[in-house]
């Protein structure tokens, strides 16, 4: 028969093991569930968070990645522009001097815009990987000082 603090009327547990201790190991599994249960909580706060910084690096990362796309086809259109001006100039020169000249003016001129396009898209693309990780490194940076 079965006492009402469920062992058997011999100190015995239904396993047979001895009641002494139980309360004991009751406690610890409380504390270690306690401690799982909180540990479950800061991972899912974190894996939120981490989330969320990988929504703002994505959205970021559009951005730019258009902005750079655009970049692109205004450059594109403005050397298709000026390709065209350029053969314009020839086809109403009136000599090889003019040819010459119109020619080592274009040359001068493609030299420069090309600098200046590659500055542009090179500023793009630096703020584009400097962006796309910024939120990331925050969010890493904010993890370690929340455990550290």
């Amino acid at each position: 028969m079965k006492a009402a603090n469920g062992s058997n009327g011999f100190g015995l547990s239904a396993f047979g093991l001895p009641n002494v201790g139980w309360p004991l190991f009751e406690q610890l599994a409380e504390q270690r569930a306690a401690r799982t249960q909180e540990g479950c909580e800061k991972i899912k706060t974190v894996s939120q968070e981490m989330t969320e910084a990988l929504r703002e690096t994505y959205s970021n990362s559009a951005k730019t990645a258009t902005e750079y796309g655009l970049k692109v086809i205004e450059i594109s259109n403005a050397n298709a522009s000026s390709a065209i001006d350029y053969f314009s100039r020839m086809a109403s020169s009136k000599s090889m001097t003019d040819v010459f000249a119109t020619s080592a003016a274009e040359a001068r001129r493609a030299f420069d815009a090309a600098s200046a396009q590659n500055r542009q898209l090179w500023e793009l693309t630096q703020r584009l990987a400097t962006q796309s990780g910024e939120p990331i490194r925050q969010q890493v940076a904010k993890v370690f000082q929340k455990t550290g």
